[in-house]
């Protein structure tokens, strides 16, 4: 997307209101030094998104044109010792990445749009069941092949190679801008 206000734009003018403020959020994926859980398609979250934090579990992706994969969410009260404790579980963080993160919803509808404004750039994330997601993408002027899946993690790859640069974590202070070509 070309940028925040872009996106913002396009979900006011497709019936969409903030359901969530903007808030900073910052992710910790966390994993054994052998990267156990990755080879098997999972991941471990610890997310701190303003006072929250959660932490998540996702199994292996499923295959299809929507990203779809089991999801278990807790809400933990304190999300820096929750992080001592997996430390002293001998998993340790794999990558880091923040953004800002705006909710937006339509009335009347179950799924949800999310804005994230990223290190990489802005995405537009919809989540809801399949056929929501096809008519809101359509709605806000998105064909399938715009679609995508990938995470976080692989978008961040992929612009470090695009950009030459070698990957770390994506953070505010330490992703360098896009190259002007």
């Amino acid at each position: 997307m070309a940028n925040a206000a872009y996106g913002r734009r396009l979900l006011d003018a497709a019936g969409f209101t903030v359901s969530t403020p903007r808030v900073f959020e910052s992710n910790a994926l966390f994993d054994t030094a052998g990267g156990d859980l990755y080879a098997a398609g999972g991941l471990l979250r610890v997310r701190r998104a303003g006072d929250r934090g959660v932490l998540t579990y996702k199994g292996p992706p499923l295959p299809g044109k929507h990203k779809n994969r089991e999801e278990l969410e807790v809400d933990v009260s304190d999300a820096d010792t929750l992080s001592e404790i997996l430390d002293r579980l001998s998993l340790v963080v794999c990558f880091r990445y923040e953004k800002f993160r705006t909710e937006y919803r339509r009335p009347g509808e179950g799924g949800v749009a999310t804005l994230d404004e990223t290190p990489i750039g802005v995405y537009l994330e919809l989540e809801g069941v399949p056929m929501w997601i096809d008519r809101t993408a359509r709605r806000l002027g998105f064909r399938e092949s715009a679609y995508i899946t990938a995470s976080y993690a692989s978008l961040y790859e992929r612009y470090c190679e695009k950009q030459g640069i070698q990957p770390s974590d994506m953070t505010f202070d330490s992703v360098p801008p896009p190259l002007t070509r």
